[in-house]
């Protein structure tokens, strides 16, 4: 049984909810980037579009970095690492771009709305 913790976040706003099963099947295999009906995740009429995450580690997912593996990468600037002196590198483990079964939380945002409120689809259910 695949557990995903999923952060929806509407403009200002972010809701934590937790998925299991049928939802988190919705998710396996997308990329950061992709759309996602809300439909799956107990949201119609929303369209959810794939942020980022983290995998079971705590390490980020990386948009950039193909498939679902660990990989130890030299940084300068964004995701995971922001250098505190101009120039600085580091070398960070990162987890790739694809949401697999590996992965604990993924985020979400919203892209196109829904007949009814957000806040009320996720007290509902």
């Amino acid at each position: 049984m695949v557990e995903l913790k999923v952060v929806i976040s509407e403009q200002a706003k972010s809701y934590a909810r937790t998925v299991t099963d049928a939802q988190v099947s919705s998710l396996l295999g997308r990329r950061i980037g992709e759309t996602v009906g809300g439909d799956a995740l107990g949201l119609p009429g929303y369209t959810l579009k794939i942020t980022g995450g983290t995998d079971k580690s705590g390490f980020p997912l990386r948009g950039d970095l193909p498939g679902a593996r660990q990989v130890r990468v030299l940084v300068g600037e964004g995701v995971g690492f922001h250098a505190p002196r101009h120039g600085m590198r580091k070398r960070r483990t990162f987890r790739g771009n694809t949401v697999s079964e590996d992965t604990v939380q993924v985020n979400l945002a919203v892209e196109a709305k829904g007949s009814k409120p957000i806040a009320e689809l996720l007290t509902a259910s």
